[in-house]
Order: structure tokens, then sequence, then C-alpha cells
């Protein structure tokens, strides 16, 4: 594969991780069906959806931590691997909580092998400008692989039901698996010896402006992984306040279209980051952002219509900063530890991912589960990442011993 194109490597890796993404929403897409059939409390959800992200929490240290070392490919592969057994588990063995909870974690560590080492791959074939743009693509990307998800497992699920939405999701991470191996460049390994991972970790705490974007990038996953988690429960709670005549789109319909927008929102959110700033194009989409939320969780008794619509906005909001945080990282990451430092960010990231749809579940039945119940849950989504400008502003400007520029610093 040697001397072909960025852009075609770049997509390879991009189909990939898209097809990856089978299972991802498969729950959250189906929640308001697994609540009823296993007679699930919200906060009960919240852990079934939470424990997804804690395998990844878990397991990215290791997997995108050794891509310094050890071939990302290899890593893609073994994480398309666990996916494939994790959605097959579920469709066949799932019978309530203990056995969701199980297989979603799996699912989740199947996600620590596919995602950050598929970065880790686009970051090595690119440098400079191109780099910043086709990490803004890789992780726009997510959203497509998640919309997807959403759809499918809805779709299947009204006609067949939901163990063969988890099958099909299966396929689909076959069909990721054949392109890891068919398609998918090698990443580039480390030639030297490298030092334990844990004295790399700390290199990378130490250093201000990989922090400033990493600790963003965690507020960010807590908004951007709530609304993921609970986004169909609560278009199910707006529907069963309409008239029949006044839905059109279903909620996992809808849920397609949200995340699907992510892909413009986040590319176009780094396009401005480079024209005008990082730190300062994140702060500013934070702040919109959890406004938005913070209004949306009311919302439910209006006009499904109008629903809908806030609920896109929101969508393009919570995700208008992804791509630039991770570039960012990226860029500040100190020199030849690029992998540990996607580590890093990811494990904060997903560790707030895991707190967040948690949270929500026990605001939820804290409140009750009505309309007050969703405001202060989507308030509790948007107050999370409220902490995102405040690390842009004081560890942004900072700088260490590894690194003699910032990641705002990019060349246009």
């Amino acid at each position: 594969m040697q001397g072909q194109s960025p852009y075609r490597l770049t997509l390879a890796v991009c189909l990939a991780e898209i097809f990856g993404l089978s299972s991802i929403a498969a729950f959250p897409a189906l929640l308001p069906t697994f609540q009823l059939e296993w007679h699930l409390s919200h906060t009960a959800a919240g852990w079934i959806s939470a424990a997804y992200y804690a395998g990844y929490m878990l397991f990215v240290p290791i997997l995108a931590g050794v891509t310094d070392r050890v071939d990302a490919r290899n890593i893609m592969g073994l994480g398309a691997i666990l996916g494939v057994a994790a959605a097959l588990g579920y469709a066949f063995l799932a019978q309530g909580f203990w056995s969701a909870l199980a297989l979603r974690f799996l699912a989740g560590i199947s996600l620590a092998g596919i995602y950050m080492p598929g970065l880790k791959l686009v970051s090595d074939h690119t440098e400079g400008v191109l780099q910043s743009r086709f990490i803004s693509f890789y992780t726009a990307s997510f959203s497509v692989g998640a919309s997807l998800s959403y759809l499918m497992a809805g779709e299947i699920n009204a006609l067949a039901g939901w163990r063969w939405a988890f099958g099909a999701s299966a396929l689909g991470t076959v069909a990721a698996l054949a392109m890891i191996v068919v398609t998918v460049p090698k990443g580039r390994v480390s030639r030297t010896r490298q030092r334990l991972l844990l004295s790399n970790f700390m290199k990378v705490c130490r250093s201000g402006p990989a922090m400033a974007y990493v600790l963003g990038y965690a507020a960010h996953m807590w908004e951007l992984f709530s609304m993921r988690s609970w986004i169909v429960a609560f278009l199910v709670f707006s529907v069963h306040r309409q008239p029949s005549e006044a839905v059109t789109w279903s909620p996992t319909q809808v849920a397609f279209l949200v995340n699907l927008i992510g892909l413009p929102a986040s590319i176009g959110g780094n396009e401005l980051s480079r024209r005008f700033g990082r730190r300062k194009v994140i702060s500013v989409v934070m702040i919109a952002s959890a406004g938005i939320g913070a209004i949306l969780g009311f919302t439910a008794g209006l006009p499904y219509g109008l629903v809908v619509l806030l609920t896109l906005v929101y969508g393009t909001t919570v995700t208008g900063d992804s791509a630039s945080l991770t570039a960012g990282a990226v860029a500040a990451a100190p020199e030849g530890l690029r992998g540990s430092t996607l580590a890093v960010h990811s494990t904060l990231g997903f560790g707030a991912a895991f707190l967040g749809p948690l949270a929500v579940g026990v605001v939820l039945d804290l409140f009750g589960g009505n309309t007050l119940a969703w405001g202060m849950g989507f308030i509790t989504m948007a107050a999370g990442c409220l902490a995102g400008p405040f690390f842009m502003r004081y560890l942004g400007t900072q700088t260490d011993s590894g690194l003699k520029r910032t990641a705002d610093s990019e060349p246009k």
C-alpha cells in the first residue's frame, strides 16, 4: 500500500470505522423497547449505556497506547473481532440487565480497539494542514457510523425484532474486519525503545496545551454521549404527548438525522477553528450547545416538528467542536507520544462518556420521568460541557518543556 494517496488511505480507514460502529447505537436506539421488555428503570438503563463506555475507558489506554510500538492496524482488527463477538452474543444471549451489561461492556472494548487506533493510522499518514483536515474527516465519520447504527437498529427492529437488529450489526462489523485486512494501511511504529507507558502518560498529563484539549474533550464527551444514549427515549416521550397524525418521523429516524448532521458540523467546526483559532471556536460552540441543551428537555410537549427542529440544532452544536478538540490534541502531543496522547485523550473522554449517561438516568428517576425530569436531564447533559471553555482558557496558554508551539498555531 506504499505510495497510495493519503486521501485514499484516509477513506479506507474512515470506511472501516463506519462499519465498525454498526452496533454502537443499537442499545440506545431500542432503549424504550428494553425498558418495557425487561422492566428497566432509567438508572438501570443508564448503567447499561454506561457499561459500553466503561469497556472503552478501561481498555483504550492499553489498545491505543501500544500503537506507538505495535501496528495500529492489528489493534483495529482485534477490535473488529471483539465487536462481532459482542453483537452476536447480544443477539443470541441477552436476557436482561446483567447479560446486557456484560455484552455492552465487551462491545465497548471493541470500540477501544477500533476508534483511536484508526485515528493513529490517519495521523501516521498525514502531517501539517492535511493532518488536521483528515482527522476532522475521521472524527466526523464517527457520526456517520453512529447515525447508520440508529437507523439500522430502528428499521430492522420494526421489521423483525431487536435480536435481528443486533445480528445485522454483527455483519456490519464483519465488513469492517474485511476492510481492515484488505484496504487499511499499516501504521508507523517507533524504532526506538519506548519507556514504560505510565511514564509516557505522565508526560502527556504535564503538557498544558495537550491537556487543554484532552480535558475539553472530556467535557464535550459528557454531553455528546449523554445525548446519544437518551435522545431516542426523549423523542419517544415527546411522541406520546403528540396527536397521532403529528408524528411523521420515528424517533430512530430523527436520531439518524441528528447524528448524521454531526458530519458537516464537525468538519465545519474544524475549518472555522483553523481560520479563527481552535480554542476560541471551541469555547463559543460549547457555550452555545449548553444553552440549547438546557432548553431542549423542557420542550417535549411542544409540537413534534418544533421538537425535532430543536433536536437537530442541538445535534449540530454538540458535535461542532468534536474534530477541533481531537485535532488539537494530536497537534499538541509531545514529540513521539502521539499514541500515548490519544490514549489519555480517549480514556478521560470516554470516562466522562461513562458518567454522563448514568448521571442523566439517575436524574430522570429522581424527578419522576416527567417533563420536568427530562428538562433536568438535559441540563445535566449540557452542564458538563461548560467546563470546556475553562480548560481552553486556563491550560491552553501554558507551555511545557516538551512542546515549543501550541495547537492553535497551525499554518493556514
